[in-house]
């Protein structure tokens, strides 16, 4: 067998050992050309029939994990929208026989497009080998397989590589779904309410709150790295720049900045920060030197610049400024040079983000009193709405560019107040979903794909 990559560690896992952590994979056939493709490109999707067996295991935990695995497979792809998980009682070959072989007439019968088959097995160092392939059904080729070997817990990262993987070798497009989430946990009554900063994989699983409520936290960002986010606290009555290491749980002061409203955002080589900071009472835009700790200023203008956030190749800056009278949203060079405006819709824009591809910018318009989420190109042509609500903001990118994730508040009364809710959304606007969270929740930060 062919080694085909070395070691993923698993930060996530609080306390556990880089060796106890390890993920080996192996390749287990070598993969046929298919044409079995989903193109995510159109505007409407009909997700593709997909069969995902419970995978096959020999002992109790075998079997347990096997079907905990196939479970959390067949939640990640339908989840996306792309694909239709096969009710299982609709199988007529067994899971057994698939090891051999797969029946392609008894998985056409059911009308699969694609199957996956698995197995789980302990193995005598005290790993557990997970396999996988996925075929084409009509086309009777194996897409691809692999094998992993791992830690018994992990089983749950191990499902959601494998669910990147068939998302992957379907689309053509990279996956989402080995990624984590932190976002602003808001729960209690309106004028007692408890923020804290929390973190759980994308699917809501693994929830921990990073914080402990004392202070109120805003606005947090992942690196690229992964595993350092900065967020915004008003532990000392002023805002205070942290950066919270996920693995360790250390955090460092990044910087006292009166008047800041949104922590920084990392730039993708993980070495500066930008932001906002009102000095001589006017916002504008700064870059600060994470080794250095030096800033330079990069907007002079009289006018409020805010809300910066890099491009995916670190060269330009997008952000937003009332400079025209309305605040829209503009884009410079990493050095504050060539100022261009890019929006001219009716409104106001905000909290804009880059997408991970750099094809695509999301932000915040709020039109008559309503909010809405959309995206443009960076030039400002394209521009289309997704979805809209009484408040909805903050949107923040999967890592493959493809999904959007953001807060939803909904009208409240007296007595409860408003609840903010976590989304997802693709970019055609048809597949929006509530994000599982205990409470409520705002500021949402994807990670990049977990190394």
């Amino acid at each position: 067998m062919k080694i085909l990559c070395s070691i993923g560690a698993f930060a996530r896992l609080a306390g556990m050992s880089i060796s106890a952590a390890m993920i080996f994979v192996v390749a287990v056939a070598a993969p046929a050309e298919a044409q079995l493709r989903v193109d995510i490109t159109r505007g409407t999707v009909e997700p593709m029939p997909i069969a995902i067996p419970e995978f096959f295991g020999k002992t109790p935990q075998e079997i347990d994990t096997g079907r905990k695995m196939a479970n959390l497979i067949s939640a990640d792809l339908e989840r996306s929208g792309l694909f239709r998980p096969i009710d299982r009682r609709a199988f007529i070959q067994k899971v057994a026989a698939l090891r051999v072989k797969p029946r392609f007439g008894d998985w056409r019968q059911i009308n699969a497009q694609a199957l996956v088959a698995g197995s789980t097995q302990a193995q005598r160092d005290g790993r557990l080998k997970v396999e996988f392939r996925l075929w084409d059904v009509f086309g009777e080729v194996q897409m691809t397989g692999l094998a992993y070997f791992t830690a018994p817990d992990n089983w749950r990262r191990v499902a959601h590589i494998i669910a990147d993987e068939i998302y992957k070798r379907i689309t053509g497009e990279s996956g989402y779904f080995d990624t984590r989430v932190v976002y602003i946990s808001e729960q209690g009554p309106p004028n007692r309410r408890i923020k804290r900063l929390a973190i759980m994989d994308q699917d809501g699983a693994n929830h921990r709150f990073l914080t402990d409520g004392r202070a109120l936290v805003l606005t947090p960002r992942f690196s690229p790295q992964a595993q350092e986010i900065t967020y915004l606290s008003y532990g000392t009555g002023q805002p205070r720049v942290y950066i919270y290491n996920i693995d360790t749980g250390q955090q460092e002061v990044l910087g006292n900045f009166p008047s800041m409203t949104f922590a920084p955002r990392f730039s993708p080589d993980g070495k500066k920060v930008v932001m906002s900071m009102a000095q001589d009472g006017n916002s504008e835009i700064y870059s600060m030197d994470l080794r250095t700790r030096r800033t330079a200023r990069l907007t002079r203008h009289p006018s409020i610049d805010t809300s910066p956030s890099y491009a995916p190749d670190g060269r330009q800056i997008v952000f937003t400024s009332d400079r025209g009278g309305a605040q829209q949203i503009y884009v410079m060079n990493a050095n504050g040079g060539g100022v261009k405006r890019i929006s001219f819709g009716r409104g106001e824009y905000s909290t804009p983000v880059w997408s991970p591809r750099g094809d695509l910018i999301a932000f915040t318009r709020i039109t008559g009193g309503v909010f809405s989420i959309g995206v443009m190109r960076p030039d400002g042509s394209g521009e289309r709405l997704l979805t809209d609500g009484f408040h909805v903001e903050g949107p923040t990118w999967a890592p493959n560019g493809r999904v959007l994730m953001y807060f939803r508040e909904e009208r409240g009364n007296g007595r409860t107040g408003s609840t903010s809710k976590l989304y997802s959304i693709d970019l055609t606007g048809n597949n929006e979903r509530v994000v599982a969270i205990p409470g409520g929740g705002s500021d949402p930060a994807w990670s990049p794909l977990v190394k």
